[in-house]
């Protein structure tokens, strides 16, 4: 198919691009829509802790740094509005937005640190439930002999 002169390939097509770059690059499987969990999506329990600890890291340094301007842009911003400076409001205003966007991105990153957490515990729980009830079962057996 081609749009203004360049050739373009149809969803699939990249799709199945995307998928095998993916599966060679990192050694992860996309879900290709069927089969026995043989085509999943893999993730390890090191590259969870990996992103966990990449999205505390992000949320130490925004949280030490992100705020280092608000005090000195509010003084700015209470100095001009009070020399009848129009920027003096845009300037609050501004500081405001700052202040609710670093907000935001503060609960992201700590959301996604504590999830992240949470699945790791929560997934060495269910392996030590599995391992556990799989040496039950093989107990089991042993009377069936």
């Amino acid at each position: 198919m081609r749009r203004g002169g360049e050739q373009v390939s149809s969803f699939d097509e990249e799709w199945r691009a995307l998928r095998g770059k993916a599966s060679a690059e990192a050694g992860m499987r996309l879900n290709s829509g069927g089969g026995k969990g043989a085509d999943g999506l893999t993730v390890r329990r090191d590259d969870l802790g990996a992103i966990g600890s990449a999205a505390h890291a992000l949320h130490t340094a925004l949280n030490k740094d992100g705020d280092g301007a608000d005090e000195p842009t509010a003084q700015a911003a209470t100095a001009l509005t009070g020399k009848n400076f129009v920027s003096g409001a845009a300037l609050t205003k501004a500081n405001d937005r700052w202040s609710t966007q670093l907000k935001t991105l503060l609960d992201a990153c700590a959301r996604i640190s504590n999830h992240l957490d949470y699945t790791k515990a929560a997934h060495a729980k269910d392996e030590a439930d599995i391992q556990g009830n799989l040496a039950a079962v093989s107990k089991i057996r042993e009377y069936w002999k």
